[in-house]
């Protein structure tokens, strides 16, 4: 029997069967088996019965047993079992499990009735869910955040039939913990935005401590540290500060930036990534340089100021009895005497000063040596010192603040005065000492230096110290009406330590809402400043409350870059008399400031500065170098006096150095003059102009300025009987006709043609045909020129190689002709100038007497006359000469021993000549010796 069944019963009466079933006959001996109605697999999901055939005489066959099985669907989503879910969880704790959802599946099978995943829907929530419908958070939940997290929550079961969302509620208990509230992780800073309140929506819980707050004290630290030299300080040179801080400009900078006028830096490494701060690094081994003696007197004034920004640590692995020296003086060779110096020793900053001989300090025991037992100076962090000195009175600033003098700090140790010697110089150098006996550095110092300077003649006044320290970047003060009786307010002078405290918890916390951060630096150094913020709660009784520390920090943003950009007429021609006069170099040029393109505007809208219209630097390059002989190059020296801008000038070019106006800088630079007294000898002279603010940290783009040289243009000849010809072929012809530059001016030729209207230059080349003449060049352009254009017009008229050759050739020789003439005339100058020495050199024998016959007495007497006064002009220099080398020398020499040696020499030659000395000999029997 075959059958096709969808469902199946268990063994029960045929009436049950039948109802559920029925069995339709088909031809054929066929039976098909249909279901009255559908089944139902989540009511019952197998059916067993036995069915047997019946034939028309009523035999019945054996039974078969039918076995029905109801195939499940996926009819059913998961349920919950509750509609919502509520529970509570404190603040501050990471649970395992908060809370367990559950759903349940009606379907048949664990295909599509077991529930395989639960899922929350609700985003940005800190909560995960499992399989098994735990749910836990992922971080420590917040009261102040938020109270309340609702999530919604699905079911699905393992055919991913999802079910209805149910809402879970967790409700987030404060719990109250001792502390700040309110304070932010990170504070974003944008350059430009002024003040930045820190902690606006700060709070200081005590929860239920039990404690009468007897009294409060909190402290804010600022880390700016790892900043540039200790803060944000703007960048420009030690002069540029100086001259902005209202100091002296008489201060001589001894690490100035390698460049023009300033060579002797460049041998020295500097510390990068500072934001350009000219720092330079000492290795303790031979990183040293010497300071030219015309950058400063070597001998010191009675008053005088030496400041330095120094970082220095220590250093295990040294002697503590090693020398480093920051500035020293020495003797140049012999000896070894040290005449002043400002050394680190044992984590000490000394002094040494060792006065010379002088009228009435004959044998005077003095101080000489000041050693000052620092901190600052082993703690590997950048401070400024200054030591003034109005002998014999010392003050030392650290820090632009006066150190005031303890007992045996700083400790004075008295010395003699050094002897006077003779012929022995000093040499004075930074980063070690020159030892002269050995003639090499020793002492070498192992830090980092910047900002070094001399004031000579005068100190610097203390203002003007705390200014060159001052930073750029700091904490900002609650305003004081805000301080109410019972509290304080203290600052260190650098403003990067606040401290508030009194009895009143209230005060201090709108104080503390009130601490800003300000960074007035244009373009001040992005990065991170860190901030500590600590607290201590006094009950009654002095029970301390801890309160725990906070720590945050400014994010200062990086700033937008500015570009400088100089414009001008490139190019300007000059006749000779102008530049016999002076050219100025840059007539019209112009300096501007402007944001770079691309870049955005801050979230205020505030615009890029023009750094506050001002550049500090702007150098002029000349290449190749002037010729000191015929060129020079002058600047307004009052207009540079009234602006207070330094140039220094040299061969390669002129550096204007000092903070000041672009205007200003301006004014300047187009009052810079070129002066040139040999003109026809260039074609052009090129400068090269670029400026800098903050001391290179931006520069500006290269300008190019060039003077070129308008040389004489030869005027046309005139024909008598020829009409001037304008035909092109006319023209064509001349210009491969080479013009000589014009020279020296003949007498001949301007003479006979004085009667015209116009004089001809002299060496003129006359010709009857009109043609426009070109402007003056080099003898080797013009005969390079001719040969060329000869050659082209050769190959344009025909291919024929021996004319090629012959043009050539013929080209050569001129060239050679034209080049052995100027060696002929170069020999001949050379000639009278070596016979015009000769004469210059010649002996004045006016007064000397030449006996040709020594045996000879009859004219005896006129020559012992002669002979007399020749020598007494002789004895009396000799005299001199010999009294002169007494005063300098002790070793009893003297210049007319050298005379007479030389004489020696000369008749020991004059002998070997074939006897000449015997026929012709001085007369030197009346000298006087």
């Amino acid at each position: 029997m075959n059958m096709t069944l969808k469902r199946e019963g268990q063994e029960q009466n045929a009436e049950n069967c039948l109802s559920l079933l029925q069995i339709i006959l088909k031809a054929g001996g066929e039976a098909e088996l249909r279901a009255r109605k559908a089944l139902n697999c989540e009511k019952r999901k197998n059916y067993k019965f036995d069915i047997a055939a019946v034939s028309c005489t009523g035999e019945v066959s054996d039974n078969a047993t039918v076995h029905i099985s109801v195939v499940d669907i996926n009819e059913y989503a998961p349920t919950f079992l509750d509609p919502s879910y509520v529970c509570q969880v404190d603040e501050g704790r990471l649970y395992e499990e908060i809370v367990r959802v559950e759903a349940t599946d009606r379907d048949c099978t664990p295909k599509f009735g077991d529930v395989c995943k639960y899922e929350i829907l609700t985003s940005d929530q800190p909560f995960t869910i499992d399989n098994e419908g735990a749910i836990r958070n992922t971080e420590p939940l917040d009261y102040e955040r938020s109270h309340n997290h609702i999530l919604s929550v699905v079911a699905y079961d393992c055919g991913m039939k999802q079910s209805v969302p149910v809402m879970v509620t967790i409700k987030v208990n404060r719990i109250c913990k001792l502390g700040w509230k309110g304070i932010p992780e990170r504070i974003d800073y944008a350059p430009g935005t002024g003040r930045e309140d820190l902690f606006p929506d700060a709070d200081l819980e005590l929860c239920d401590v039990p404690c009468t707050v007897h009294s409060v004290e909190t402290k804010l630290n600022l880390a700016t540290s790892h900043i540039g030299k200790g803060c944000d300080r703007d960048t420009y040179s030690v002069q540029s500060q100086r001259k902005l801080c209202g100091a002296s400009m008489e201060s001589v900078d001894l690490l100035p930036s390698p460049g023009i006028g300033s060579e002797w830096t460049k041998s020295l490494p500097t510390d990068e990534g500072r934001e350009s701060d000219q720092i330079f690094e000492f290795d303790g081994a031979s990183s040293a340089v010497a300071i030219p003696s015309d950058v400063l007197d070597h001998n010191l004034a009675s008053t005088f100021t030496i400041a330095t920004w120094m970082k220095h640590k220590q250093h295990p692995d040294q002697d503590k009895h090693v020398k480093e020296h920051i500035i020293c003086s020495a003797d140049d060779h012999k000896m070894n005497r040290h005449h002043y110096a400002l050394f680190v020793r044992n984590c000490r900053l000394i002094l040494l000063l060792r006065r010379d001989f002088s009228e009435g300090d004959l044998n005077i025991f003095r101080p000489a040596e000041w050693r000052w037992k620092l901190p600052q100076v082993c703690d590997n962090e950048w401070h400024h010192y200054a030591v003034s000195v109005k002998f014999p009175e010392v003050s030392l600033y650290v820090d632009g603040q006066l150190f005031k003098a303890e007992k045996k700090n700083p400790e004075i140790i008295d010395d003699w005065p050094l002897h006077p010697t003779k012929g022995i110089n000093t040499t004075v150098t930074v980063g070690a000492c020159w030892q002269g006996s050995d003639n090499k550095m020793k002492h070498h110092f192992r830090g980092y230096l910047a900002g070094l300077s001399v004031l000579l003649h005068k100190t610097e006044k203390p203002e003007v110290l705390s200014c060159l320290h001052k930073c750029k970047e700091s904490l900002e003060v609650p305003a004081m009406e805000l301080l109410e009786p019972g509290m304080e307010l203290l600052t260190n002078s650098d403003l990067t330590e606040l401290s508030i405290e009194g009895d009143n918890k209230t005060n201090l916390v709108i104080l503390v809402r009130k601490i800003g951060y300000t960074n007035t630096r244009q373009f001040p150094t992005p990065g991170r400043r860190n901030l500590h913020l600590s607290t201590t709660v006094t009950c009654e009784r002095g029970r301390p409350v801890k309160v725990p520390s906070v720590e945050s920090y400014v994010m200062v943003l990086q700033p937008q870059q500015p570009s400088i950009d100089i414009n001008g007429t490139g190019n300007v021609a000059r006749e000779y008399e102008d530049f016999r006069l002076g050219v100025r170099v840059f007539t019209d040029v112009h300096i501007t400031v402007g944001q770079v393109k691309g870049q955005k505007q801050w979230k205020h809208g505030e615009p890029v500065s023009v750094i506050e219209k001002q550049l500090d630097s702007c150098t002029v390059s000349v290449y190749p170098p002037l010729n000191p002989d015929h060129e020079t190059v002058t600047l307004p020296e009052n207009m540079l006096t009234q602006f207070g801008i330094v140039a220094k000038v040299n061969k390669d070019g002129v550096v204007v150095s000092g903070a000041d106006m672009i205007y200003n800088y301006e004014q300047v630079l187009r009052q810079i003059q070129y002066t040139n007294r040999k003109p026809a000898y260039y074609l052009n002279r090129v400068f090269k102009l670029t400026c800098s603010e903050l001391n290179g940290r931006f520069m500006s783009n290269e300008y190019v300025q060039t003077l070129t040289v308008i040389h004489p243009r030869l005027p046309a000849s005139k024909s008598l009987n020829t009409k001037p010809s304008n035909s092109p072929n006319s023209a064509g012809h001349d210009d491969k006709k080479p013009t000589p530059v014009a020279g020296h001016h003949g007498n001949g030729a301007a003479a006979s043609e004085s009667t015209q209207a116009q004089a001809q230059p002299a060496h003129i080349h006359v010709d009857r045909h009109h043609a426009e003449l070109r402007p003056a060049q080099t003898i080797s352009d013009v005969y390079m020129a001719g040969n060329m254009d000869s050659a082209q017009a050769v190959v344009a008229g025909g291919s024929h190689a021996v004319t090629i050759i012959i043009v050539v050739c013929v080209g050569f020789l001129l060239f050679m002709i034209v080049l052995g003439v100027i060696r002929i005339r170069a020999a001949h100058h050379r000639a009278a100038q070596e016979e015009i020495a000769d004469t210059e050199m010649a002996w004045d024998d006016s007064a000397l007497t030449i006996t040709v016959n020594p045996m000879e007495q009859l004219d005896g007497s006129a020559g012992q006359t002669g002979g007399r006064t020749g020598g007494g002009n002789q004895a009396g220099n000799g005299g001199a000469a010999a009294g002169d080398d007494d005063d300098s020398s002790d070793d009893g020499s003297s210049y007319r021993d050298d005379d007479l040696d030389s004489s020696d020499e000369e008749e020991e030659e004059e002998g070997a000549e074939g006897g000449k000395v015997k026929d012709l000999e001085w007369d030197n029997s009346t000298l006087a010796i």
